[in-house]
């Protein structure tokens, strides 16, 4: 079946990679959709803005995974290059991320500090009813990176190359188990079957093993669980770059420097690009002024060296777009999503 063309506009970033995805027609199977929104590269705040002194990042999922990465990476970025004085972190496993979700709403007086670190999975799973709640319960800060997916197997796999999975997943689906970090029908699972059905194969017959987070997941590859890991290129760089595991496919349009020897998916010939949007949240009662003024701190870190430093390691791409503009993002990539999973089967 074919699906809605989708376009992707430039994600703003200092990295020629970037050029790559702008425009790109996907006749098939691309999710993250960004439409015509730009985003701007600076955020615009009044004389006498809130300036804020510490953040506490509250991660949705457990250690190792991106959300995670992104939070503390985040952290350690503002931390070192002065821009906040001090830096807290509380993982909050459960429900697809909706415990966190709940926890923020329920006692958002006394989350002064707070920033949620969510992603794509916040529209997928509040889509899906996963739970009840969406974005809009919350107050979007600011979005800040993108991370391509990643295909990755343990070192001494038998799969060398995509089509070998492609070839072993026609003639039996069930001996080619995928796991991910995120529940059935989340990011993981949906960027898997993008993958497969790109490759010409029935992609609601994949075996999908789901874990709570990125670092089990990551276990569940090492330990024979599974034999191929759906993730970010964030989440599988150290593990690669140790030699423990190692990337098959991305999901860039070509290869990135974070992984220069690792083919992306379009250059073997199936027409699958995509990148995962990280961002942070604050409580439905933080005043809008402090949002503000979390969501300029949030850019304002991007300038430094000591981002750049950390970006780098993780193969992040800067996505910024501050408040108001991550609010209609959202609403917008809501609206394509949820149409591409009721054409790939997710939603009815």
């Amino acid at each position: 079946m074919s699906l809605s063309l989708f376009r992707l506009v430039t994600l703003n970033a200092n990295q020629e990679m970037l050029g790559n995805i702008m425009n790109i027609k996907q006749l098939s199977l691309a999710i993250l959709t960004i439409g015509s929104l730009s985003f701007t590269s600076t955020s615009v705040l009044a004389e006498g803005a809130t300036k804020i002194e510490k953040v506490h990042f509250l991660i949705p999922g457990g250690p190792g995974g991106g959300w995670d990465g992104t939070a503390r990476g985040t952290g350690e970025a503002l931390m070192k290059s002065g821009k906040i004085g001090q830096a807290s972190y509380q993982n909050m496993s459960g429900g697809g991320g909706g415990k966190a979700i709940a926890y923020m709403i329920e006692t958002a007086k006394k989350q002064t500090d707070t920033l949620m670190v969510n992603s794509t999975p916040i529209v997928v799973r509040s889509l899906t009813g996963v739970f009840p709640q969406s974005f809009r319960d919350l107050k979007p800060v600011a979005g800040t990176i993108a991370d391509f997916g990643a295909f990755v197997v343990r070192k001494d796999s038998k799969y060398a190359d995509w089509r070998q999975v492609l070839a072993d997943f026609r003639a039996n689906p069930r001996k080619v188990k995928i796991s991910g970090g995120s529940a059935r029908g989340s990011l993981d699972h949906l960027v898997a079957a993008m993958a497969l059905k790109s490759g010409r194969v029935k992609a609601k017959r994949m075996v999908y093993v789901a874990y709570d987070g990125g670092g089990k997941a990551m276990a569940g590859l090492l330990s024979g669980e599974t034999a191929i890991l759906s993730t970010g290129v964030g989440e599988a760089l150290t593990m690669a770059e140790s030699g423990e595991v190692r990337i098959l496919a991305i999901t860039s349009k070509e290869r990135l420097v974070a992984t220069p020897n690792t083919p992306t998916l379009t250059e073997m010939g199936y027409d699958v690009v995509f990148a995962n949007w990280r961002g942070f949240f604050a409580s439905p009662e933080m005043p809008d002024a402090k949002v503000k003024a979390y969501a300029k701190l949030l850019g304002d870190v991007q300038t430094t060296p000591e981002w750049t430093k950390i970006k780098e390691r993780n193969g992040w791409v800067n996505l910024y777009n501050p408040d108001n503009e991550f609010y209609k993002f959202l609403e917008n990539q809501e609206k394509e999503i949820g149409e591409l999973m009721t054409e790939l089967g997710f939603l009815k």
